[in-house]
């Protein structure tokens, strides 16, 4: 290529979206490497989309100059960060940006002293910060930068001694962290960052990423093992059973936005001081109006009691990591026994639920899969497509539970056109409860369908949860903090006391002929508290039977069904 002195806004734009493109075509070569910090194979993925969420923030950008285009990548890559490796590719974009700023072009040096901000934004944001992974990569990269720089002014000669340090330090991760060497694997995350300026590189040369075969192989030529063994390495090599290496298992991610006003650094780094205390992988970034949250925790309702603290959740996602990993461990044995794929079966069923009472309640009524999500912690078209896919059955019954996810779900349906999928539209877990016991093994799908939707219209739901900031409603002043019952979703009662709520919106749904209740307590009520709420039931409901189960529901202290 012809020397290149300088770039703009309009070639870094292309630079983003090749490696945006690069990384999504070898996500599974990536996560096929994840065993650090937690092996739950999900690395690739995970950067995969913060780095569509960056190009999807870049789509509406039409400047040339570098500064606004690198700004737009660094905002649009924290809204979508996944992960903890999400989070670190957000803050290398979120530093190269503040190197960026007030440049309409940009020459090797800048470029290079960028690369060097964000590589150390990087660092500051993670807690404890390991060698051996992202970080690493990031800062050899970076400094390889500068020394090239230091020396040259060609850009398009920039990328490729970029790579090749990239490489060379990617190739001894495994020296530096003694999981990886175990495994026989490179670190995901440094290998992600590599296939992204693989993809910067080629936007610079001119060259098509349709053209280019896959990384993977110049991924496998830095393993020790042989090609074949890098996804059952990978998955099994760091833990030799399932979730023995998973000390937290459930990863949490917000954002609190909007802020509280006056909130700063200094609360930011209280919050993350804080989550220290009872988690790990902490990551906790301040920008503008917004904090980024991720943790690894045993108690996700406790970080999110912490981070509401500063402001309003928005985008909540728990998942239970463990859960990963055993199907992470079960994917890769078959595979290495070179096992032949199960039969498809005829019926599968899907459910959406958060706690791992909820869902271990499911798994008893015979659902196949569960996808972690619920109200303010929604799970994804593609989430749910996943879990069908996962089923192998030639008609799939899938439960939203929740008013927000039936779309999605239905898009769902609508994507798979190889199988048949039934939605449900069950808006609340109770109903989702009642749509399972009232399915019939030998009916046909249609009158299945008719039944479960019968049964859960049936069902009369109730929720008990808290209020996120002074507002009103049907006349009702509620203040931040209030416990709040709700009727259908529908805020029937407003009170201090989570009991007196909870009775209150029982004693105005059970009526005369109501013959059971059934309830599930969340992570945050103690089982003294619900078995105190128990004996309050019993007393002021003689004529209904009751159930009480462990949810283990974040943010909602109780749900139930009056039926």
């Amino acid at each position: 290529m012809a020397f290149l002195t300088n770039i703009d806004g309009r070639l870094l734009k292309e630079m983003i979206i090749d490696g945006a493109a690069m990384l999504e075509h070898n996500k599974a070569a990536v996560d096929a490497l994840n065993v650090f910090p937690v092996p739950d194979g999900d690395t690739g993925t995970n950067m995969s989309l913060t780095m569509m969420s960056a190009v999807k923030e870049l789509s509406a950008v039409d400047s040339a100059e570098i500064s606004v285009v690198a700004a737009a990548a660094a905002r649009g890559a924290l809204k979508g960060a996944r992960g903890n490796s999400g989070v670190i590719l957000s803050q290398l974009f979120r530093g190269f940006s503040e190197g960026m700023k007030n440049l309409a072009t940009a020459d090797a040096a800048a470029f290079a002293g960028a690369l060097k901000l964000g590589a150390d934004r990087a660092y500051k944001a993670v807690m404890k910060p390991r060698e051996g992974t992202i970080l690493t990569v990031a800062r050899a990269v970076a400094d390889s930068a500068q020394d090239f720089a230091v020396r040259q002014t060609d850009f398009s000669a920039l990328l490729p001694r970029m790579i090749e340090s990239g490489n060379e330090t990617l190739k001894r991760t495994p020296d530096l962290l003694p999981v990886l060497k175990e495994a026989g694997v490179v670190d995901s995350g440094g290998a992600g960052l590599m296939a992204i300026y693989l993809g910067y590189k080629m936007a610079v040369d001119g060259e098509e990423i349709e053209n280019v075969s896959d990384i993977a192989k110049n991924l496998t030529a830095l393993m020790e093992k042989p090609a074949a063994q890098i996804e059952a390495g990978a998955a099994t090599g760091a833990a030799s059973d399932a979730g023995g290496e998973i000390e937290f298992g459930y990863c949490t991610e917000t954002f609190i936005t909007p802020l509280k006003e006056g909130t700063d650094e200094k609360d930011a780094n209280a919050l993350r001081d804080k989550l220290m205390e009872f988690g790990d992988c902490v990551l906790v970034v301040l920008d503008e109006n917004l904090i980024k949250v991720h943790c690894h925790s045993n108690d996700p309702g406790r970080v999110l009691r912490y981070c509401i603290r500063l402001g309003e959740l928005d985008n909540v996602k728990v998942e239970n990591m463990r859960s990963q990993h055993r199907t992470l461990i079960a994917e890769a044995q078959d595979l290495h026994e070179d096992a032949v794929p199960p039969m498809e079966k005829d019926v599968g069923f899907v459910a959406v639920a958060a706690g791992e009472g909820l869902a271990a309640l499911f798994r008893d009524l015979t659902v196949d899969e569960i996808v972690q999500g619920g109200q303010t912690m929604n799970p994804s078209t593609e989430d749910i497509v996943k879990a069908v896919q996962r089923c192998k059955s030639r008609t799939t019954f899938v439960l939203p539970n929740n008013k927000n996810i039936v779309m999605a779900a239905q898009q769902a349906a609508e994507l798979l056109q190889d199988r048949t999928v039934v939605v449900v539209p069950t808006k609340t877990v109770p109903q989702g409860v009642a749509a399972m016991i009232a399915y019939v093994p030998d009916a046909s799908v249609d009158e299945n369908r008719a039944r479960m939707e019968e049964a859960a219209q049936a069902v009369r739901s109730g929720s008990v949860t808290y209020a996120v900031r002074d507002s009103s409603f049907d006349g009702k002043e509620i203040h931040e903090h209030d416990i709040l019952g709700l009727d259908e979703g529908k805020v029937a009662f407003v009170g201090t006391e989570v009991s007196a709520v909870t009775m209150d919106l029982l004693r105005s749904m059970v009526g005369p002929d109501s013959e059971l209740i059934t309830l599930f307590y969340g992570a945050d009520v103690s089982e003294k508290d619900a078995e105190a709420l128990r004996g309050q039931i019993e007393q002021d409901f003689p004529q209904c039977e009751l159930e009480m189960l462990a949810g283990g529901q974040p943010l909602y202290y109780y749900l139930f069904s009056v039926e």
